[in-house]
């Protein structure tokens, strides 16, 4: 009888156990379960302690609250002007209302991932090769406004959406390396000659400006020795007159007028000295043996002069 009803106590000892843990939830942070009593929603638990009927009410779906990062599939899309793209992605999203993310579809992964390739086609589709490689961030925008319209619905909000790589055909990467090459040799050459020009524009601005500064200072140099002679002239002029002045106080003063007959006497004898040291002709006067009536006479043409 005891051993019946020890058996009966550790029955319901496991009872009890069971019935606390099915009642007593802990519930993590950013998580969100749903609970259902008899098959219906009944109440979305909160992070932390939470408190349920058991076999009433059950944990039917359980969502993490986080920013999940979504791998699209590559997949290949037509562009504009009929080109093969392969694209692929990675979208990022977040469960706000996790009643609706329950209920509102069966799978609302696979819906986000299939309603973001359709719509990268459809965005594609629309723009030429050369503009899908310009406008990622309008794709990128694109895709998101499409997805988080319709996501709404399923408690999901679209963050963002990250194309990973654009991949041409072979066939249109090597035209597309060609005609880089040659935009390229084209830069290059339009850079050479804009250097060539460049230099033939300075080396005519330096000849020019070389020319200018050497007329410059030639004109200068013209108007320094102009300066020159012009101040030579006066200093000359100054000093005749000045020599002038002092030959007249001179010969004004006691005794002046014999010694300037002494000295014309003087350099006329001298004049005549040097005709007999060369042999050039000249005409001399008759009376050349009257020295003393020579000397008569230069001395008169000085008197008159006074």
């Amino acid at each position: 009888m005891e051993l019946d009803f020890g058996g009966f106590a550790f029955i319901v000892f496991v009872i009890a156990l069971v019935f606390v843990f099915k009642t007593i939830n802990v519930v993590p942070q950013q998580h969100a379960w749903i609970v259902e009593r008899l098959g219906k929603y009944h109440a979305t638990l909160a992070p932390g302690l939470n408190i349920v009927l058991p076999f009433i009410d059950r944990i039917a779906y359980k969502h993490i609250l986080k920013e999940i990062p979504l791998d699209v599939p590559p997949q290949v899309c037509i562009t504009r002007d009929n080109t093969q793209l392969s694209v692929d992605g990675i979208l990022y999203f977040q469960v706000t209302d996790a009643m609706r993310a329950s209920y509102g579809s069966s799978n609302y992964v696979a819906a986000i991932t299939q309603l973001a390739q359709t719509t990268l086609r459809s965005v594609i589709g629309k723009m030429e090769l050369d503009k899908t490689f310009e406008e990622r961030d309008h794709i990128n925008t694109s895709i998101v406004n499409a997805i988080d319209e319709s996501a709404a619905n399923w408690g999901v909000k679209v963050l963002r959406y990250e194309i990973k790589d654009l991949t041409p055909p072979k066939e249109i990467l090597h035209a597309m390396q060609a005609q880089i090459t040659a935009e390229r040799e084209k830069r290059a050459l339009i850079a050479a000659s804009e250097g060539r020009k460049q230099e033939q524009i300075n080396i005519a601005t330096g000849e020019r400006e070389a020319s200018i500064a050497k007329s410059e200072g030639e004109k200068q140099a013209s108007i320094n020795r102009a300066e020159g002679q012009a101040a030579a002239i006066l200093s000359i002029a100054e000093a005749s007159s000045e020599a002038i002045r002092k030959t007249a106080a001179a010969i004004q003063s006691p005794g002046g007028s014999d010694a300037v007959n002494l000295k014309v006497a003087e350099q006329y004898v001298n004049a005549f000295a040097q005709l007999a040291k060369t042999n050039n002709s000249i005409i001399i006067p008759a009376n050349m043996g009257d020295i003393g009536g020579l000397i008569a006479t230069a001395l008169q043409v000085v008197k008159s002069q006074k």
